[in-house]
């Protein structure tokens, strides 16, 4: 692993991919159903990943806020996410499973990589 700024004589495997988006979703669940989460996302984003346009996700849980989980999903660009998943019936399905954990609406936001 290099270090930041540092030069490199070959290019970065990223320089060569397609840009995409990342979609940061800021999630607080009930502290009754805080263990029962990371499985309930392991079935739900099958719905998710059917969608044209992702690319993968990633569940980080917090150590301080057992309760507060952030969702990290990739995806080919904010439209992908905002209209190809968020207005179809898959949408739906995936809130099905993770709603009832849930302790009021993520916090969601889009952004773009800079390259170091």
């Amino acid at each position: 692993m290099g270090t930041l700024g540092a030069a490199t004589a070959e290019p970065s495997i990223r320089a060569t991919m397609p840009a995409m988006v990342l979609e940061i979703a800021d999630i607080t669940v009930k502290a009754e159903t805080a263990d029962g989460f990371g499985d309930a996302v392991r079935e739900g984003i099958r719905f998710v990943a059917d969608t044209p346009g992702f690319r993968g996700a990633q569940l980080t849980r917090g150590v301080e806020s057992p309760n507060r989980f952030v969702l990290m999903i990739e995806w080919d660009s904010v439209e992908a996410h905002t209209v190809g998943f968020r207005e179809s019936e898959n949408f739906g399905r995936w809130r099905g499973v993770i709603g009832p954990f849930l302790d009021g609406a993520p916090h969601v936001e889009h952004v773009d990589e800079i390259t170091l």
